[in-house]
Parts: C-alpha cells; structure tokens; sequence
C-alpha cells in the first residue's frame, strides 16, 4: 500500500488504488508506483519509494519526455536513478488529465541477468581441426543441429518430409560410408536404424 497521503487530494485515487497495488504487487521489489498532481506537481501517493520520494516532494513534471496533454500513456521512456540504476518508466493520464500514475521500473537485476547472459553466449573459439575434421560423429551432430536452428524447428518435432532433407544432406557430405553411421543419424533424429535407410532409399530416389 502506499507509504503515505495527503489528508485531501486534488481528485480521487482510490479507484486506481487496487490497480496500482496490484503492479507494485507483480513487479516487487523492483516497482516503484506514483500518483502525481499535475497543477500543482506534487506526488500525492506513493508506492514502494525505490527513488527516496515522499508524498508532498515536488514531481518535476518537466523532466517528462516531450508531450502534449491528453497523452493517455506515455513510453516506456529510461531515466537514471539516484544509485546509477537504469529505470524504464510508463506515465498513465488519470481524472481527465489532472494526474499522472507513473510506473518506475528498476532494470538493475534484468540488466544484470542480461549482462551474465550475454557473456555466456559470446562466440567461442572455433573447434580444433586436427581434434574434429575426423570426427564424423562430431559432424553428423553439428549438421543436424545447423540443419534444425536454420529451420527454426525443435529436433524432437520433425516431421518425415524434414528427416529426409536431413539425410539427405547427411548423405551428400558422405558420412553414410562410415559404419555404424547409420545406427548414430537414427539416434540424433530418434527413429529406429531401418527408418533411416528407408528414408535414405527416399531421399536418393
């Protein structure tokens, strides 16, 4: 609930009150959520006060993006936070434009997240040559893999049309003439080892 209130307000809040709680609720810890008055700019209620405000502190409207009156909804927009934090935000128009419900997203753990991720999936070092240009095991795995991400689709999901255009490229990089080829391509594709030669009989056809 919010922290504190004014003893009169310019309109009322109470009808957007289970709405706001309901997003602070949602979006904790990490959610601010302040009703503002426009006239005279002030915060008039406030929840979960990440940004150090009170009820009464100035709101500085002015520090909005660009807009005209009767925006309904303004952003997302970024701002920067007292500790540095990005902060994504979205201002609401309320009572016919005489406040503002402004929602202040702290992107400080998502930025986080999104930083250990991106490290993760930076581009590792090629593979070895001399270990893996022999290793057709290796090859028949990274074709279909390569085959599959190309096409958007789940390996678990192929439909006989697709294991044919699969073996059929298997086939044409020559890893059938390896023995027990075939018993590791019905593996990867998960059908049985006369399936695959019965689609390697459709696929030369």
């Amino acid at each position: 609930m919010a922290s504190r209130r004014t003893p009169t307000l310019p309109f009322d809040i109470a009808p957007f009150a289970p709405l706001i709680e309901g997003i602070v609720a949602l979006l904790h810890p990490h959610a601010e959520v302040a009703v503002h008055d426009v006239k005279q700019d002030r915060i008039v209620a406030i929840w979960n006060p990440i940004s150090n405000r009170s009820v009464g502190d100035e709101s500085l409207l002015g520090e909005l993006p660009a807009h005209e009156s009767g925006f309904g909804v303004l952003g997302p927009y970024e701002k920067i936070g007292i500790d540095g934090h990005r902060i994504t935000s979205v201002t609401v128009e309320i009572a016919n434009g005489a406040g503002l419900v402004c929602v202040n997203l702290d992107r400080f753990a998502l930025d986080s997240a999104i930083e250990a991720l991106q490290r993760f999936a930076q581009a590792v070092t090629p593979q070895p040559s001399a270990l893996f240009e022999r290793d057709w095991r290796e090859e028949i795995s990274r074709l279909v893999d390569e085959w599959c991400r190309q096409q958007h689709i789940d390996r678990n999901r192929l439909k006989r049309d697709q294991r044919i255009e699969i073996v059929r490229l298997l086939d044409e990089k020559g890893l059938f003439a390896t023995r027990n080829a075939g018993t590791l391509i019905a593996a990867t594709l998960g059908v049985s080892r006369a399936t695959i030669y019965s689609l390697l009989q459709k696929a030369r056809s």
